[in-house]
């Protein structure tokens, strides 16, 4: 804000202000709620305003936006000031065009230096250090305080750290679980036995972190899911779920890109040096498991890589060495 003042000082005054907290800058516009506001203020020929006053372009425009935002501020007769400009932007310049370009660049690079790096530290606090990165906790665990978080700044915040403790309320369920699949039973049986038995299943027993599921019985995916849960070995594991961007419409690629979650294979995970956390089953009854799952579904080629990366990620941990 300040730098925004200071850019008009002297030429006009600052009217309204529209700032987006906590929104990717890779959003379009259209899709920050913010910006948005600003754009259909741009729209009203009744509007408080003649120009937009931008304090840092980073914090506005990503990668090539500028070249899309360009022909709107153009349309509505609206100048564009940025510190970078020393002032109103000439939109027909070149010289001007390259230089937003460049910026625009600039800003998109910032964001994969920072993934780059935050991706790097979180793969090393799960593989040297076992520390608990966020999430639900897995159905039999629960969390628990483990003191001030190690990040001294944090801490200061009075952030604290957690780990991941049983919960006596549920282990049994998984342990039984492991141990009907070791049996030879199928998924359909167990998780029919569960629902008749009246087990609550892992959205019923905790509401309060699986607010986003209302189911109330067992289903095929969830026990499949428990049963492919490397963490219930005791070891951390991160990235199984990588994010990745997709283009919303690869047809309007002006809309940008949406964030989606694909399960990736063993190869692609992070797992702890040494167990970070009670273990609900062997290392060698959980592999065993993966072996009837894969064995069931056919054996491809897939099936047969993913129980092959399992198993030597784990057999290699158990064996002490790093993987």
């Amino acid at each position: 804000m300040g730098q925004a003042q200071g850019l008009v000082a002297g030429c006009g005054q600052i009217t309204a202000e529209f700032f987006d907290a906590g929104q990717s800058r890779m959003l379009p516009w259209a899709r920050r709620s913010q910006a948005a506001a600003l754009l259909a203020a741009m729209a009203d020929p009744d509007r408080s305003f003649d120009a937009v006053v931008i304090g840092e372009y980073e914090r506005a425009f990503y990668g090539s936006q500028y070249a899309l935002m360009a022909p709107l501020f153009e349309h509505y007769g609206v100048q564009l000031w940025l510190p970078e400009a020393g002032g109103p932007v000439d939109f027909s310049g070149e010289g001007y065009e390259a230089a937003m370009l460049a910026l625009g660049v600039q800003s998109k690079r910032e964001i994969t230096r920072t993934r780059i790096r935050v991706r790097t530290a979180m793969a090393a606090q799960t593989r040297e250090q076992g520390r608990y990165l966020g999430g639900r906790p897995p159905y039999g665990y629960r969390l628990a305080d483990a003191g001030p978080h190690p990040n001294k700044a944090h801490a200061a915040w009075g952030r604290r750290a957690w780990r991941l403790e049983s919960d006596p309320d549920t282990v049994p369920v998984v342990e039984w679980i492991f141990a009907q699949r070791l049996a030879g039973h199928s998924l359909a049986r167990i998780t029919r036995a569960l629902t008749e038995a009246g087990i609550p299943c892992p959205s019923a027993a905790d509401p309060e972190r699986n607010r986003h599921r209302a189911g109330q019985e067992w289903s095929l995916t969830t026990v499949r899911a428990i049963l492919a849960n490397p963490r219930y070995t005791g070891r951390r594991v991160w990235n199984r779920q990588p994010t990745a961007m997709d283009l919303i419409d690869p047809a309007n690629t002006g809309l940008g890109h949406r964030q989606v979650q694909r399960w990736d294979l063993p190869d692609g995970w992070v797992i702890s040096a040494r167990p970070a956390h009670p273990a609900l089953v062997s290392e060698e009854d959980f592999i065993a498991a993966q072996g009837i799952r894969a064995a069931r579904e056919g054996g491809d080629g897939r099936r047969s890589y993913k129980l092959a990366s399992i198993s030597s990620a784990l057999r290699v941990l158990a064996a002490g060495r790093r993987w």
